[in-house]
Order: structure tokens, then sequence, then C-alpha cells
């Protein structure tokens, strides 16, 4: 019998799964937002997405549709989610942009932060949470306590 890797050559270690009711939209929405590309796709009964897999810079995103008798439930299914999934892209207000033009909701608008990326927030349309960030400064350890503890006075 031929040895198998316990971790398939490329794949991350973690992975996100994402359930959506409308696995094909998400996948059009995740490719012209985030400039994911398609690994795969599986299909399934009713025309349903049993699972397809997303590449977005070094990541592999997983997502299927709904599948209610398995337990499988969005966000806008389950109310909302505790999660935001975050994506270090080159140009944080285009990508912030195309996500609101293709009907994203803003959660959070750009902003430069204090530790050195500039980032905005969005809900895509499917219900999960994003948040977009590119690096525009390298801040030492020391500097980013000072500017944390400054930007926590606010609060």
């Amino acid at each position: 019998m031929a040895q198998v890797k316990p971790i398939p050559d490329d794949y991350p270690r973690v992975s996100p799964y994402l359930v959506v009711d409308g696995a094909g939209a998400a996948i059009d929405f995740y490719c012209a937002v985030l400039g994911a590309t398609e690994r795969m796709r599986m299909p399934g009964p009713g025309g349903r997405l049993m699972h397809a897999e997303l590449q977005i810079g070094d990541s592999v995103v997983m997502l299927a549709d709904e599948w209610p008798d398995m337990g499988a439930h969005g966000p806008k299914t389950v109310g909302g989610t505790p999660v935001t999934l975050s994506v270090y892209v080159e140009d944080v207000d285009a990508t912030f942009r195309r996500a609101l033009d293709a009907g994203a909701r803003a959660l959070r608008e750009v902003a430069d932060q204090f530790y050195g990326d500039r980032v905005g927030a969005f809900e895509d349309p499917f219900g999960h949470h994003w948040h977009v960030a590119t690096h525009i400064e390298d801040v030492a350890p020391d500097e980013m306590q000072r500017r944390a503890e400054a930007a926590m006075q606010g609060t």
C-alpha cells in the first residue's frame, strides 16, 4: 500500500470552511472581490454544492451550500456569526469598494490603524464577516505598545 501524507500537499494546516445559502453565488463574490480562484467544485443533488475549494493567496477556503438535515447552516440562517475572516490584500481600499459594489455591507470603514495596517471590515451578502487589510508600516513592539495605550484612552 502506498504511503499517504497525513497533511496533503497544497493545503495549509488550517482552512476555514464556510456554509452559505447560495454557494455558487458566494464563489463568484469571493473571486470578484478577493481575487480567489476556484480549485474545485463538487455538485450535489438539487443543484446544491456539496463541497468547493477556493485559493486566496497561499490560503484555501472551503465552502458548501447549507445542508440543514446534516446540521450545516449558514450565518443568515442562525442569526449571524461570531467569526471574522482576516485577509491581507494588495489594495484594501479597492477591495473594500469592490465588496460594497458587489452587495456587501460595511461594518467598519477603511482607516489606518496604530499597528501598521490599513483596515476595513464588511459583511458579505451571505452573512460572513471579512476583515481586509493592507500592511502600510512596520511598527516596533515598543512603539506599538505606546500607540495601543494611546488608542485605548479614547475607549
